[in-house]
């Protein structure tokens, strides 16, 4: 598989698109004034608790108070309490030894989260999710920095290794290293990217994010809640770092800055990859020369049309989204059952894509063409499953139900991507009605009117093709055009453009130069 970043700057923002095989599966936006991404970190302010619902609501700075439930408290929520106290406090310039906190996690047996954060205190928290709609961003105390191939967790030494890594001995010869590399107090836990690396390449990931901690504690010294003690990367530096494989070929980015952030992070992290990146400054829009424009415009909006003529409706509602599935005109054989199973994993190619495109979550629910035999719904689910294996949110994907409904749940992190690609009718500005051709006459021949009094002779009128045929119905005696030139005793020359929408017209002079009104 060929993967391809296209990268647009533009002064209101970055846009992301990331291509398989030539195919857009991603679509990613960073606004230039963008806040509270997922993976900030915040120094905030407790302001309020809710026994009823076990959660807090937590000043980060954003209009809206965070929300922090207790499930999303770290088992060691005491030592980053007192951690975040301590390091507001210091006042050394050399800041503390952080190996000097204990883990803690007898708050697990509480189960209460007043008894946590009683007093209301100022602590660390990271954005779990974006603000979406009306509600504000989503906390979480357990903290984590990810790096390429591990990420650290702070006050808690577990050593994890990612499931994704199918060798037995593969696994216990990571989680050996990292045993046997990792600081005091640090969790770690071991990426997929990480599966056949040496310890250099492991430790080396591991000291830059132990650096990117001491930034943290430096950072939170004589801080003010609320306050933004670390920003993740940007979503560039961030795709590259959980994306960048032998997969990928090409990075081409039409702004000088971000084209050399990616070289040098690239470099640094991949350096035989470095050569991938390209800076585009062919004039015409980066995605109209990469072909994403035009995916866009086929790919977002209500009905998504299939290569084999099925299509898909998609609907969303507050609870829940809804993905119907049509066979269409085209089939594929003369078998009803092969004809639904051929139509139906097309289908879930689809839509694998469609929920990573829009970034849609929460539950989705697919109709697809009813199958009667067990194995073809077998199929169908064993396929679902292995298109959405490279969909990076967490996931589920449930079997067909008798009713042949699929279920699928997908994490959401941030606001689903929704592009309208539908454009206003030029003609009639959205309403659906256009004026009669009979008020439309009127109108040329009040302009006309209005031109040949102001000593304008030798004119041209251009018309939509049907204009032009109802103007000069009737022939040469009889038409309307042949009227106007008896009326004004002038030449008057008519013409035809294609590209005018019906109700649209304009004069030009002798010299083929628009005459504007």
């Amino acid at each position: 598989m060929n993967k391809e970043l296209i990268i647009n700057a533009a002064p209101q923002g970055v846009e992301i698109a990331l291509l398989e095989d030539k195919k857009l599966v991603e679509l990613h936006n960073e606004k230039t004034d963008a806040s509270f991404a997922v993976g900030d970190l915040y120094l905030g302010k407790v302001k309020k608790l809710i026994p009823g619902l076990n959660a807090a609501f937590v000043d980060v700075g954003f209009e809206k108070d965070a929300f922090l439930h207790y499930t999303d408290l770290s088992p060691y929520a005491r030592s980053l309490l007192k951690f975040t106290q301590m390091a507001i406090n210091d006042h050394q310039e050399s800041g503390f030894d952080f190996g000097q906190f204990q883990v803690e996690p007898e708050i697990i047996k509480t189960g209460k989260i007043n008894e946590v954060l009683g007093g209301k205190p100022n602590i660390l928290v990271q954005i779990l999710k974006e603000p979406i709609a009306a509600k504000g961003p989503r906390l979480s105390c357990e903290i984590s920095l990810p790096g390429r191939f591990v990420v650290i967790t702070p006050f808690n030494d577990i050593v994890a290794v990612s499931r994704k890594i199918h060798s037995s001995d593969e696994r216990k010869r990571l989680q050996k290293i990292i045993e046997a590399i990792k600081p005091k107090n640090f969790g770690v836990i071991v990426r997929t990217a990480a599966e056949g690396k040496n310890t250099a390449e492991l430790h080396e990931d591991l000291l830059a994010l132990v650096e990117t901690w001491k930034v943290i504690q430096r950072n939170l010294k004589n801080s003010v809640a609320p306050a933004k003690v670390l920003s993740e990367q940007t979503k560039t530096t961030s795709i590259l770092r959980d994306l960048l494989n032998e997969d990928f070929n090409r990075i081409v980015v039409n702004d000088k800055n971000i084209y050399n952030d990616a070289k040098n992070y690239i470099q640094r992290i991949a350096p035989e990859k470095a050569d991938i990146v390209s800076f585009y400054h062919n004039g015409s829009p980066i995605f109209d020369q990469y072909g994403v424009t035009k995916q866009v415009k086929a790919s977002f909006g209500k009905t998504v049309n299939l290569p084999s003529g099925a299509y898909l409706i998609i609907e969303h509602t507050e609870a829940l989204h809804v993905i119907d599935i049509n066979s269409g005109y085209k089939s594929v054989s003369n078998n009803q059952e092969q004809n639904a199973l051929e139509t139906n994993l097309e289908a879930a190619d689809e839509i694998a894509r469609q929920l990573r495109l829009r970034d849609l979550g929460g539950i989705i629910v697919a109709d697809f063409i009813d199958m009667k035999l067990p194995d073809n719904k077998r199929k169908l689910m064993e396929a679902m499953e292995g298109f959405m294996r490279t969909d990076r949110a967490k996931h589920a994907v449930l079997p067909i139900s008798k009713f042949g409904l699929m279920q699928i749940t997908r994490q959401r992190m941030k606001p689903e991507v929704n592009i309208n690609t539908q454009e206003i009718c030029p003609s009639c500005n959205g309403t659906g009605k256009i004026s009669s051709a009979l008020i439309l006459e009127d109108e040329i021949e009040k302009n006309l009117n209005y031109l040949l009094t102001h000593k304008h002779t030798d004119l041209t009128l251009a018309v939509h093709p049907i204009m032009y045929a109802y103007l000069t119905r009737g022939g040469w005696f009889r038409s309307k055009l042949w009227k106007w030139r008896w009326k004004h005793k002038q030449r008057i020359r008519l013409k035809e453009n294609t590209n005018y929408h019906l109700t649209e017209f304009h004069f030009f002079d002798s010299h083929e130069e628009e005459i504007k009104l």
